[in-house]
């Protein structure tokens, strides 16, 4: 907590200076870094993003090359093949996306004299400083220590994604967690079938694989989408009961009595959808602008990394 000039500052997550797009000084390197893309450079961060693509990738390979595309039933294949193939599309755009964007952060290092002068607090106002980032904490934001800021809303740090699950990417995540664990449930099935198939064959012309190959790449295949579909469900139910009672994980863990006036269940949902119910809520390239992303890459590079 902070004292100057008789005053005493406090949380004022709402105040005019410090709104969503909160800059503290225009001709601070900031407002550039706003601009450019995001990315965190934690080693692990970026090994477990890469491994969780690498996975899907398998998982696509067996379900394609191993399943559907020796299989003599051609529709079966064809449908099978189109939703495995777009479901996974939508699980990895919904991972760069959740990767990539800004989760919240605010602004490092706006903690100075001359900011404090300019919000214009009436005396007895009181607003925290995080010692760490030396900035100034709005309302509901934490510090991560791998991120190297404060977020707004942060919900927790993962390290699948490379990046804090925040005020700004939690869309992004559900939706990520959703279509993982949609297309975890799909291979398993589709591996309950091959392995029936093959069975009832005796192994003959199931697979262009031989029959030891193809039994070891089902295996890793049951494996991986079993504790995927594990995982990724349970998150999925986290983060929309988080959502439904407008409560982060760090604040349910902390059990932290809300400050704030809580959202009805349905406002919660349409916070962090945005807006009304409708098909843009699952998809994952709503709002994205190729074009605004190229200029931002001419300007500073794939970058923002904290």
């Amino acid at each position: 907590t902070m004292q100057s000039s008789g005053h005493r500052f406090r949380d004022v997550e709402h105040h005019p200076l410090l709104a969503e797009n909160d800059s503290y000084d225009s001709s601070s390197s900031e407002a550039d870094m706003a601009e450019r893309v995001w990315f965190i450079r934690d080693g692990c961060g970026m090994v477990c993003a890469i491994m969780t693509w690498l996975l899907v990738v398998y998982a696509d390979f067996v379900v394609t090359f191993v399943m559907l595309l020796p299989s003599k039933d051609f529709w079966y294949s064809v449908i099978n093949g189109v939703l495995f193939n777009c479901l996974a599309v939508l699980a990895l755009s919904s991972h760069l996306r959740t990767m990539l964007t800004d989760p919240g952060a605010v602004p490092k290092g706006n903690a100075t004299k001359e900011y404090m002068d300019n919000l214009q607090l009436k005396p007895g106002e009181v607003i925290y400083k995080c010692p760490k980032c030396c900035s100034i904490k709005p309302e509901r934001a934490h510090h991560c220590s791998i991120c190297k800021r404060c977020i707004r809303k942060m919900d927790h740090h993962c390290p699948w994604v490379n990046n804090c699950v925040g005020e700004k990417n939690q869309r992004f995540f559900v939706l990520f967690t959703m279509y993982i664990a949609l297309i975890s449930a799909h291979a398993l099935v589709l591996c309950g079938f091959q392995f029936f198939s093959c069975v009832q064959g005796q192994w003959t012309e199931c697979s262009d694989f031989s029959p030891p190959v193809t039994v070891i790449l089902m295996i890793f295949l049951c494996l991986e989408g079993f504790l995927f579909l594990t995982f990724t469900a349970v998150m999925f139910g986290t983060q929309i009961h988080s959502i439904c009672n407008d409560e982060t994980e760090i604040e349910r863990l902390k059990s932290e009595k809300p400050t704030w006036e809580r959202r009805l269940r349905w406002e919660g949902m349409k916070s962090v959808f945005g807006g009304q119910p409708s098909l843009l809520w699952i998809n994952p390239f709503a709002g994205f602008r190729i074009r605004r992303l190229l200029l931002r890459t001419k300007k500073g590079g794939p970058e923002f990394s904290v």
